[in-house]
């Protein structure tokens, strides 16, 4: 496989730095049993958390939450590390071929990726070709956007897989620029076609409309890769491979695994899982009202808001002394770094600065940790990210909340027992 000439691709649009090499993780960490992370999930218990996992290869310790299609969660404890190692990457799967349970590579001997729509000339793309291109790696934050729901529905029930803080993980993707491929094929996109929607190779549930989303055509044309391995193994059958479509700095269910066709088109796809899923409102709306979702009164999911999740505590959790170390990671669409994060201890009376270990990728998450003496008894870690851009997380998460419970990202509170 050809490997890009320069050390660093630069995806010149953003500027950012790719080709990054994962960096040796110092920091030790404590693993609570499997127990204390099933309690925070709605509707499971420790049974379920024991389960042998539906996914051959994934670390049992995985939340189970649907066999098939799989969905499993990641305890936050067990995501430490820089890059997620894939037996502990979380699993999320709409729609997901019946071979496809396990973290070797697919079984697919065949395979292509079409282009067809408003381009010059219809056109395919075979694994031999692609394996054959330039590739490059984009170190980025890989997260559901469900991710938080169990959150929001604390204000008022949610929709869907109940995820609280696990549907998330930091891996890196090599492929092929889709820019690369176009050229290469000599494929012209017209100026009138503003969205490009992926399919797949999947075959839809039961009465379900086959899975295909719509995404805005300028940033898969400066920014998608058409990868085919992650963390520098061939992308595993679970996980979409051979070839998924990925667009960093985007919700992962825009990131569409098993790959079999792009379509450049003038106007989003009405899939069902275009809308009425997959949308959240334009206007702020209470929790718990309802809503017809149109094109007109709602977006779909797409740049990742910025957050911040706490790794080394969990809620609920009783420690046996007052002196901490907090760690967590904070990320966000990658436009901007994470600047700071902040932490309070007194529900937001006043805040302390976090250190930050910075990713070279403006996509990674940036990991953050603070030493500091707990008050006794019961109290909250409150952690707050902001980035360059100034935008931040709000302290009442619930403000965005929608009944779907897509996009969470209030100010994450750990409440802790400290004997």
């Amino acid at each position: 496989m050809a490997r890009a000439t320069r050390e660093n691709f630069e995806f010149k649009e953003i500027g950012i730095l790719t080709n990054l090499l994962p960096q040796p993780d110092a920091s030790r960490r404590r693993f609570l049993a499997i127990g204390a992370a099933a309690s925070l999930m709605p509707g499971l218990d420790q049974a379920d958390a024991a389960d042998k996992s539906p996914v051959k290869g994934k670390d049992s310790r995985l939340v189970i939450l649907k066999s098939f299609p799989a969905v499993l969660e990641t305890p936050t404890q067990l995501l430490g590390s820089r890059i997620t190692p894939l037996e502990r990457l979380f699993v999320r799967n709409n729609q997901q071929p019946k071979d496809a349970a396990t973290l070797g590579p697919s079984a697919a001997r065949k395979w292509q990726v079409g282009f067809a729509g408003m381009v010059n000339r219809a056109a395919t793309i075979d694994l031999k070709e692609l394996r054959a291109m330039e590739q490059v790696d984009i170190e980025m934050v890989l997260q559901c956007s469900g991710n938080g729901r169990a959150l929001f529905s604390q204000s008022a029930k949610t929709k869907g897989t109940q995820w609280v803080r696990g549907g998330m993980g930091n891996v890196r993707f090599s492929g092929v620029p889709l820019r690369t491929i176009l050229k290469a094929k000599g494929i012209d996109v017209s100026p009138q076609a503003k969205y490009v929607t992926a399919e797949g190779y999947d075959t839809p549930l039961p009465k379900k409309q086959d899975f295909e989303h719509s995404l805005p055509a300028a940033d898969v044309l400066n920014h998608s890769l058409l990868a085919l391995k992650i963390n520098g193994q061939d992308l595993p059958a679970i996980h979409g491979g051979p070839v998924r479509l990925i667009t960093p700095g985007v919700y992962g269910t825009m990131q569409m695994k098993w790959l079999s066709r792009l379509r450049f088109e003038a106007g989003e796809t009405s899939n069902y899982n275009q809308i009425p899923r997959y949308r959240v409102p334009r206007r702020p709306i209470k929790p718990g009202e309802k809503i017809s979702y149109t094109f007109a009164n709602s977006r779909f999911n797409w740049k990742m808001k910025v957050k911040s999740v706490v790794l080394s505590h969990s809620p609920k959790e009783v420690v046996g002394r007052r002196r901490q170390t907090i760690t967590g990671v904070a990320f966000n669409d990658g436009s901007a770094r994470i600047d700071s994060v902040l932490v309070s201890l007194d529900q937001g009376q006043s805040w302390q600065r976090a250190q930050l270990d910075r990713p070279r990728s403006l996509f990674a998450w940036t990991r953050f940790r603070i030493a500091t003496v707990l008050k006794r008894g019961r109290t909250s870690i409150w952690t707050r990210a902001v980035d360059s851009l100034g935008r931040s997380q709000p302290l009442d998460g619930s403000i965005h909340w929608n009944p779907s419970g897509y996009e969470w990202n209030g100010v994450e509170k750990i409440d802790l027992v400290v004997n």
